[in-house]
């Protein structure tokens, strides 16, 4: 036997499997434009924060590649932003009881604080941290779009990890998988289909801030960042039709660019998550996704990234989040241990409670009446009656359109680009329409200004619907079929419970965010035209233009005392039915 013909064919074969095929030479362009992406915007990044006053927004179209590119880059470092802080703080939420006691409710606070408030306090510590450099002022920037990212897709994951099946987690105990081992075999994954989901609600809610991002306001110094935000808050400065159309055109390009390259491809991705015993007939497909399975050189390339990572989350590393749920031997008096702490660490939450109520009310004080705050809180109830009724007309809409789009995934694929389209679409292009049909025809502000406060959140319920009902198990749905179940009788007993824990997360994110809107919502203006709704958003607004600071507090407290309440008394004890009764299990 010729054994040296062997090892040349051998070692053939090998340098043949590392030599590009077709695939990667439509692959690479992709890799390289990305890479220089990413390194015009560091290089970027490090200029003087000189150049950004010599840098005047200009409205010719010629500009808007770059602007795009810089805002693009912005919201994609919000969104590895946010997908950090959604993993450790919703872990945390879930798994530590009494971390959960304070988390939540924390929580439930931020997102029901308006983006400026955040802005107000955070652009002079990042401009500190880098005081000659445009770093600080794109930190700052990328901060305020990561306040508008990370609730939805933090309560997504809590929903997920709440909510992951008896018996797989068993499954996981009895195979002695560490706390570390689970969280990466069994949570992470049960949670993409809803996270992803969520991750391109973020991603297209991001740009309803992106105008207050990128103008950026110390003192009597406005700081304004190169973007797709700042060539539209320059074109309604100077109420040019022709350049909104322009920037229309820019966001639905860069829409379906991020759509294809990165959303498409994660949700066929994570199709294999899919929690069920038979295949699905319709999987959703990805192009980009199929070319680099197809390359050569650079699966060979990610092999061991993919190594890397396996490896990682197989390392048993031992953490304890659950204190109190292990008893042992001595376990009447671990109980009665936990229960002490427990009293005790609610006791801490408490006085920390009542001090900041203190430290809050002293400051108010100074500049409220009583009577002021009884007219806060009438304004606080209006607008809560204004965000259940718009919360109630968005659910009876969007749950039966989410369910169709979600069972059928060549019709998400289809619909999907037009819902982030329409989720991104700035509410504030919308000011002037609303305000000139007011006025035209003496309308109720009260009324017609409503629907801006769900223009921009109701899709939060579409989104967490759509990832409900393609996570919602194929073989439950064939059994459905097999025992002949339709109509009502399907809604009830079928896919309302399977979407439900989806449909409560949607809903209360909508909610927080339709709190948040209603700040723009309910006093607009176009020109010098000003209509104002009754609200407490009306309020707040009014106050920050008025420069008044206690009663700007005294506003955000009682907008986030009732977001907080009504988040305790609706949508808590809805997660905690969903928890209890409606696992897929």
């Amino acid at each position: 036997m010729d054994f040296s013909f062997d090892l040349k064919r051998t070692a053939n074969a090998s340098v043949w499997r590392l030599l590009p095929n077709r695939w990667d030479f439509v692959a690479f362009p992709l890799i390289i434009c990305l890479i220089a992406m990413a390194a015009i915007g560091v290089h970027q990044t490090m200029a003087p924060i000189s150049t950004l006053k010599t840098q005047v927004i200009s409205l010719d179209p010629s500009n808007l590649p770059e602007y795009a590119l810089r805002t693009t880059l912005r919201m994609l470092a919000a969104m590895c932003a946010s997908l950090t802080f959604t993993l450790v703080y919703g872990t945390l939420a879930a798994k530590s009881r009494r971390a959960g006691m304070v988390l939540i409710p924390v929580l439930d606070i931020l997102q029901s604080v308006p983006v400026l408030g955040y802005i107000s306090f955070t652009v002079t510590f990042f401009l500190a941290l880098f005081p000659k450099q445009v770093l600080g002022a794109e930190l700052a920037a990328i901060f305020a779009i990561f306040t508008s990212q990370a609730w939805n897709m933090t309560f997504s994951f809590y929903q997920s990890l709440r909510t992951v099946p008896r018996d797989l987690d068993e499954v996981s105990r009895g195979f002695h998988l560490t706390a570390w081992q689970r969280f990466w075999k069994l949570e992470v994954p049960f949670s993409m289909p809803g996270l992803i989901w969520n991750m391109m609600m973020s991603m297209s809610g991001g740009w309803f801030f992106v105008v207050a991002s990128e103008a950026i306001t110390v003192g009597n110094n406005t700081i304004t960042l190169p973007g797709i935000g700042a060539y539209l808050a320059q074109a309604i400065s100077d109420k040019n039709l022709v350049a909104v159309g322009w920037v229309i055109l820019a966001m639905t390009v860069v829409i379906l660019a991020y759509d294809q390259l990165m959303f498409r491809p994660l949700v066929a991705w994570a199709d294999k998550f899919r929690m069920e015993t038979t295949s699905s007939g319709n999987a959703p497909e990805s192009w980009l996704l199929d070319v680099v399975r197809r390359t050569r050189l650079i699966h060979r390339l990610l092999v061991p990234v993919g190594w890397l990572f396996s490896k990682a989350a197989r390392v048993p590393i031992r953490l304890s989040l659950r204190p109190g749920l292990r008893l042992g031997r001595a376990g009447g008096a671990r109980r009665a241990s936990s229960r002490a702490a427990d009293i005790a660490w609610a006791l801490v939450l408490l006085a920390g409670t009542l001090y900041v109520v203190w430290r809050v009310a002293a400051y108010v004080r100074t500049g409220v009446t009583l009577d002021e705050v009884w007219h806060v809180i009438l304004l606080g109830f209006i607008t809560l009656v204004r965000v259940a009724i718009l919360i109630a007309l968005s659910s009876l809409i969007w749950v039966p359109i989410g369910v169709l789009i979600g069972l059928r995934p060549a019709l998400a694929e289809k619909i999907q680009p037009l819902a982030q389209f329409f989720a991104a679409f700035p509410a504030n292009l919308l000011f002037p329409v609303f305000v000139v049909v007011i006025v035209r025809f003496h309308l109720n502000p009260d009324i017609w200004l409503s629907p801006l406060i769900v223009l921009g959140t109701q899709w939060y319920i579409l989104f967490n619907v759509i990832a409900g009902a393609t996570a919602y198990p194929n073989d439950y749905r064939e059994a459905a079929t097999n025992f002949r179940i339709r109509g009502w009788q399907w809604w009830r007993q079928c896919m309302l419970p399977g979407i439900f824990p989806y449909y409560v997360t949607g809903a209360l994110t909508a909610s927080g965010g339709a709190w948040n809107a209603s700040i723009v919502s309910e006093a607009v203006q176009w020109g010098d035209t000003h209509v104002v709704a009754h609200g407490l958003g009306a309020y707040i607004a009014q106050m920050t233009a008025a420069g008044d600071f206690p009663k700007i507090i005294l506003g955000i407290t009682v907008m986030s005392l009732f977001v907080t309440l009504f988040n305790r008394s609706l949508w808590r004890p809805l997660y905690a039915y969903a928890e209890s009764k409606l696992r897929l299990d």
